[in-house]
């Protein structure tokens, strides 16, 4: 069987776990690296045996022999490169978020639908081993209906500046950074039920603080403390037409004593804790129980997440089968964060119809 051949655009810290993964992906061959930064390129295309180097994507992707895009660029370009990269025969595999508004979503959806190639989202959360452990367990009945949920991914100092906090380039701050993430997983694990009202709040009380000391925290590589126009921390309802509800509440800076993330679920037969470790929470013989699983990894696992996404990505791409994480549910997503963003901005709640 043919290799799918690979090419990267973005060679930054993402990409490491795209490389990786690909890498070890005996049905996939890393044809292409394309970066504004060639020097950055040529490093990657070097570690791993990458033979073709781009500066322009236009020239990356009018390669007939590419066979499929990974996207792993600023916010602000992920619409655009997917649709010339679709509308150029190519399958992509694009970076969480899909795009920025709704508007842009619709138009890689349509993309999606004319070109007849495949677009998986990273979502990467949905690939880890105990999230799909736990999607069985919700969908063989064990939590009953879930009705409620509530995310947290809450940093004391974590504004990674550069990109991160240039809204141009990103669209916003740790919700469409972190909380793409968690909000997506506490939906995907309660059925994708359609959104119905959402109300937000951001705020922008303390900036980078670059001034904090003894506490090391991930920097972008255009990290730049002087330029911050993202917000600090957002929280948000969000109500679902089926009656459930979700609480998420994200921060890249908060007077907190410690980092904290957090995913549970609940439903009336049982509750889920997925974050920080796994756990069920049911009823047994008129007493409640937590039951603990015997898993290998009882919290999330990037390594193992971004591999089963990228394995999963080439199977569809060689099958013809649709991807977990399909541009409709980006173009719900993106619903969700702009929702947010919105009803923060209005100052009151916002409902779809």
């Amino acid at each position: 069987m043919n290799k799918i051949k690979v090419g990267i655009v973005g060679s930054g810290s993402i990409s490491n776990f795209h490389l990786r993964a690909y890498h070890n992906n005996k049905q996939t061959e890393l044809y292409a690296i394309c970066d504004l930064n060639e020097e950055r390129a040529k490093s990657q295309a070097d570690l791993y045996q990458i033979g073709q180097i781009y500066t322009d994507f236009a020239q990356m992707i009018a390669n007939p022999d590419i066979d499929a895009i990974s996207i792993c660029t600023w916010n602000n370009t992920h619409a655009e490169f997917a649709i010339r990269a679709l509308d150029a025969g190519k399958h992509v595999l694009v970076e969480k978020p899909l795009c920025m508004t709704v508007e842009e979503a619709l138009q890689v959806e349509e993309a999606v639908r004319r070109s007849g190639k495949q677009l998986q989202i990273g979502y990467v959360r949905r690939y880890d081993p105990n999230a799909q452990m736990v999607r069985q367990w919700t969908e063989g009945g064990e939590l009953g209906t879930i009705y409620y949920a509530k995310a947290s991914c809450l940093r004391r100092l974590g504004n990674p500046g550069g990109w991160f906090a240039d809204k141009e380039r990103s669209g916003g701050g740790p919700l469409i950074d972190l909380g793409v993430h968690i909000i997506d997983l506490c939906w995907f694990l309660m059925g994708r039920p359609k959104v119905k009202s959402i109300s937000g709040n951001t705020y922008r009380k303390l900036g980078q603080r670059s001034h904090v000391q003894n506490l090391s925290f991930y920097k972008s590589a255009d990290y730049n403390p002087e330029h911050n126009t993202v917000e600090d921390m957002a929280n948000a309802l969000i109500r679902f037409d089926n009656g459930a509800s979700l609480m998420v509440d994200v921060s890249f800076t908060l007077h907190a004593r410690k980092d904290e993330t957090s995913i549970r679920l609940y439903g009336d037969k049982g509750g889920m804790e997925i974050e920080p470790e796994i756990a069920l929470i049911s009823e047994k013989s008129n007493t409640m129980v937590v039951v603990q699983p015997q898993t290998d990894h009882p919290s999330f696992d990037a390594d193992r997440a971004f591999q089963n996404e990228i394995d999963h990505f080439i199977n569809c791409c060689l099958l013809g089968s649709s991807p977990l994480s399909p541009v409709q549910d980006g173009v719900e997503m993106m619903k969700i964060l702009c929702g947010i963003y919105e009803s923060a901005e209005q100052g009151k709640e916002i409902y779809f119809s």
